[in-house]
């Protein structure tokens, strides 16, 4: 069953977050991803949302999810928006 994570950031290092992000595709894409959006202005409709940008990710299933999120390649990447961001990642079924 596909899986999708929404990533919602907010970014307080710009440097360290954009070197994130130029390694960010190669792993990514070993790992069967697909990115569906990404936007930094998103469009608030209803309600308060504290962050600066929004991710959402596809994968085939929860095991190519973490197969990607935990590999050792991701993990050594993740060290700088970890550093550079704050926000949440959940991750929800597909129907």
């Amino acid at each position: 069953m596909t899986v999708y994570a929404l990533a919602q950031i907010s970014i307080h290092d710009r440097g360290r977050y954009d070197a994130y992000v130029a390694r960010f595709m190669e792993v990514f894409v070993k790992y069967g991803g697909r990115l569906l959006a990404v936007d930094e202005q998103p469009e608030v409709i209803e309600g308060e949302w504290p962050y600066d940008k929004v991710i959402l990710m596809s994968f085939e299933d929860r095991a190519a999810f973490e197969a990607w999120a935990y590999s050792p390649e991701y993990q050594e990447i993740s060290k700088d928006r970890v550093a550079a961001t704050t926000g949440v990642v959940i991750l929800a079924k597909g129907l």
